[in-house]
């Protein structure tokens, strides 16, 4: 049997397993709550990994260890920026959310949280946020097929854009069905399969370099521009401005919808630590596969790749037989599903529970809600495959857009309003807006100022909307004193 056909079979065999799990998913979905939030019965370490797959999407096999291979150990501040934000969002932010979504009748999206946090009155707020979750998932949904789209035409020399569109068929299947617990169970396996990949890929090339010593001591030899920390890859030093930009990616965590969902669905409270812990246990592994990916395929690979987004699969097509290459590659297709598929879910969410329910349906049965959340996918689905079917689209490039623009219209207001008794429903509604339009506008300009990636400024900007807008109007005292009391803060 040929190299392909076992990697065909080994990608099949996987599809039919998620398959599975989608359908017996699909078993326990009753209402809205399920199909939404899995029921807000996610145990600690499903809630993290589900968190961090559906978090890493394709960007963590192919954007960052194409970053590291293009550009080196400079490339580590993203991933250091990264960490930073997944220990911090789970540290300071999660605990909050999950207590007070479930006391504000069961939110299940985070505009629904905003829009209860502060009692409006009218669906403004819920309608801007799910318009911007719209606009920007679309973008985000489109990375994960153009990862996609790359694999199986690296793979089986398929066309591009046959590629795209089965690869979204796959996604469609098993979220249309399962809803939250097909996407959060599935998350768990494809999680655990993405991090084997990441950890066996590298040790492979390590061990045949004669070990860690000896590969590190050839990576100065043969790429020694890539070995710097705080210069590029042509020899300039890092400008406080690229290293901010970096880092900033981790501010991106406390406004991803399709993460923050994670939180609001851990079984308990009490159960945030442990989940804590094992994000950042894994996430840990996945940046320094990754980035290890990247690097020492320097050392495999005699020739230069043109688009280093493929060296994950350049590497495990020259060092696996192709049954164990079908597994790891197949690694690439979870990362992919385990992101879109949230990524889909919550835009459904948006769509079915913060404007068709809002301003269609009020009295809509959990039923109801749950068809036109499916309908929604397959719409939202068509529109993401339309975009992703330029192939000369870079993955990392796609997602940093997507990434700012959710990060920064939602970040500031839900943390804010987590901690900040006094903030008011207008001032979620400044932030929201003045952190996504900034990110489309600044993602437009270059030059000086307007090289910092666009999420810094749409983070600060969004947190000073919010800030001097609640200052300057009132805020109920019952939505204030209900914030303590829901918290069980004094006062």
């Amino acid at each position: 049997m040929s190299g392909q056909w076992l990697v065909a079979l080994t990608f099949v065999a996987y599809l039919a397993l998620i398959l599975v799990i989608g359908i017996y998913a699909y078993s326990r979905t009753k209402n809205a709550s399920d199909y939404f939030l899995g029921g807000r019965s996610l145990p600690p370490a499903v809630a993290a990994l589900s968190a961090g797959a559906s978090d890493m999407s394709g960007w963590l096999l192919m954007g960052l260890p194409g970053a590291a291979y293009t550009a080196g150990l400079s490339s580590a501040w993203i991933a250091i920026g990264l960490f930073s934000g997944i220990v911090l969002s789970w540290t300071i932010m999660a605990r909050r959310l999950r207590i007070y979504t479930s006391a504000l009748d069961d939110s299940l999206t985070v505009p629904a949280y905003l829009h209860r946090r502060f009692d409006m009155g009218h669906p403004y707020l819920r309608t801007l946020c799910a318009f911007f979750i719209l606009l920007f998932f679309l973008f985000y949904v489109a990375s994960g097929l153009i990862a996609g789209g790359k694999l199986f035409e690296t793979v089986f020399d398929w066309d591009y854009r046959w590629a795209v569109m089965i690869g979204a068929g796959a996604v469609i299947s098993y979220t249309l069905f399962g809803g939250f617990l097909a996407v959060s169970w599935t998350d768990v396996f494809q999680g655990l399969l993405m991090s084997l990949a990441l950890v066996i890929v590298p040790v492979v090339v390590i061990q045949n370099e004669g070990g860690f010593a000896a590969s590190w001591a050839n990576l100065h030899d043969k790429v020694p521009e890539l070995m710097h920390w705080m210069q590029d890859n042509t020899g300039q030093t890092l400008g406080i401005a690229a290293i901010l930009s970096s880092l900033a990616w981790g501010l991106g965590y406390f406004g991803q919808p399709h993460i923050v969902a994670r939180f609001m669905a851990v079984r308990s409270p009490d159960d945030v630590p442990a989940a804590a812990t094992v994000a950042a246990v894994w996430s840990l592994f996945g940046f320094l596969g990754a980035l290890s990916v990247g690097l020492f395929g320097h050392l495999e690979l005699q020739q230069t790749l043109p688009d280093g987004e493929r060296i994950f699969m350049a590497l495990v097509e020259a060092l696996f037989h192709p049954l164990v290459a079908g597994i790891l590659l197949a690694a690439i297709l979870s990362a992919i599903m385990s992101t879109a598929d949230s990524q889909l879910l919550v835009s459904s969410a948006a769509l079915a529970e913060d404007i068709y329910h809002v301003w269609f349906g009020r009295e809509t049965s959990p039923q109801a809600m749950v068809k036109v959340g499916r309908w929604a996918v397959i719409a939202l689905s068509l529109i993401s495959v339309w975009v992703a079917m330029d192939p000369d689209s870079k993955v990392l490039d796609v997602v940093a857009y997507a990434w700012a623009g959710l990060g920064a219209a939602f970040g500031p207001a839900t943390l804010i309003s987590l901690f900040w008794s006094r903030m008011t429903g207008a001032g979620a509604i400044a932030g929201v807006l003045v952190g996504g339009l900034t990110v489309v506008v600044w993602k437009q300009l270059s030059g000086g100022i307007f090289d910092i990636y666009e999420l810094l400024p749409g983070f600060l900007l969004s947190s000073a909307a919010i800030v001097i807008v609640s200052a300057v109007t009132k805020c109920p005292a019952e939505v204030a004193s209900r914030h303590r009391r829901v918290l069980g803060l004094p006062g």
